[in-house]
């Protein structure tokens, strides 16, 4: 029977490196919410107020342009990008090009919900690698996800992307917004949602849409029936007090004061350049582990589309990758659970779809010193693994 390797010394200080809802900011507390407008109705003077705010802070804080539009929808990221699919495609060609899990869900919304003509499907194979982008037709609306949430592989740039295009341009950036740059000007449908980089609750979304997208919802009415959750305008032109604070159904005012509060947290520490810093920083930490280390990678091998968010680990170890595939999944979902069994690393296991491995968080919420803390209980967690799976074979 092999040893178990010793324990390291320190432990992260916070181990929550959950992909989503992820970590709360740096100093949160109940009590930074005292503020919220309980009880009151979300059309009061106070309840739109806070809405508004919400809208405002966004603009200023993500630099979106003054003539975009901006808006708080239900049902979080994915009800914002549906909301513009349903209500916006089927005029022109499609374009949809997926890298990872929820990419692969607008696939589907797009060829067999939706099921539009003249749609162009691009998924990346392997998870980690992106599709040709060079595809992209000029005619055609183009559906993306900025960064693959699951697949910890990013786009690594805009320049793909037509400024003369004909369609419109939906990015879900819901992993991206506060920790990657958007480039306005080659976005027409922007998404995110408060539970991923800033740490708020979840089930609610940001919709941001360019006079472009706008032109598109006042000049194109689809064949299909909308629910209500997914209209936008009113008599053929936008409804202006959905991005002014009057939400299409109840929002919670609760969630509204912790987004709000942690707008006002990025503001305090630089804005949205140290945001963006705070998490390559993160990113740079475990970088600098896995160069070093001879038992794992990334699943994204080229740098340049490595996500600094969630960031997405294989197991290379010829021990590990020896194993048929069920084992290497069983190999996998030890690890993790050994992590949260000592409360160093809760949530970090992949992706339920995506490849067996890790999947540690580090927007910008996420402490350096915590992921430095992290890298030694890895290799602590492989180890132990390996050698339970010695004893098995001897």
């Amino acid at each position: 029977m092999m040893t178990s390797p010793a324990k390291p010394a320190v432990r992260p200080a916070d181990p929550r490196f959950s992909s989503g809802p992820t970590k709360k900011r740096p100093g949160w507390s109940l009590q930074n919410l005292e503020s919220a407008a309980l009880g009151r109705s979300h059309r009061s003077k106070l309840g739109k107020a806070k809405l508004k705010e919400a809208i405002d802070r966004t603009r200023a804080l993500l630099g979106v342009p003054a003539d975009f539009k901006i808006a708080i929808v239900p049902a979080s990221d994915t009800g914002a990008v549906e909301m513009a699919m349903w209500s916006m495609l089927g005029q022109r060609p499609v374009d949809v090009f997926a890298w990872e899990s929820f990419g692969e869900e607008w696939v589907t919304d797009a060829a067999e919900q939706l099921k539009l003509q003249d749609c162009q499907i691009f998924v990346a194979r392997p998870y980690g690698a992106l599709p040709d982008f060079s595809k992209a037709r000029k005619n055609a609306d183009i559906i993306f996800t900025q960064n693959g949430t699951t697949s910890g592989a990013k786009i690594p740039n805009f320049d793909w992307i037509a400024a003369d295009r004909e369609g419109i341009t939906i990015n879900d950036a819901t992993s991206a917004a506060f920790a990657q740059s958007i480039d306005w000007s080659k976005c027409d449908v922007t998404t995110y949602s408060w539970q991923k980089v800033m740490g708020g609750e979840a089930a609610h979304g940001m919709l941001i849409l360019s006079p472009r997208a706008v032109a598109r919802l006042e000049s194109y009415t689809p064949d299909r029936p909308l629910p209500k959750l997914f209209r936008m305008t009113k008599k053929g032109k936008l409804d202006n007090e959905l991005f002014e604070g009057a939400t299409i159904n109840t929002p919670s005012l609760l969630a509204t004061e912790d987004y709000l509060d942690t707008l006002k947290w990025g503001e305090s520490i630089g804005g949205l350049a140290a945001l963006h810093a705070r998490a390559d920083a993160n990113a740079k930490v475990l970088a600098d582990w896995v160069a070093k280390t001879d038992w794992v990678d990334f699943l994204a091998a080229d740098a340049e589309i490595r996500s600094n968010t969630g960031v997405c680990l294989k197991v290379v170890d010829p021990r590990v990758t020896a194993l048929n595939s069920d084992g290497q999944a069983e190999f996998a979902k030890k690890l993790a659970a050994l992590l949260e069994k000592e409360s160093v690393a809760l949530d970090a296991a992949s992706y339920r779809s995506a490849p067996p491995g890790l999947r540690i968080w580090c927007g910008a919420t996420i402490e350096a010193s915590d992921v430095a803390a992290l890298t030694p209980w890895l290799d602590w967690a492989f180890a132990t693994c390996v050698s339970e799976l010695a004893d098995k074979a001897a």
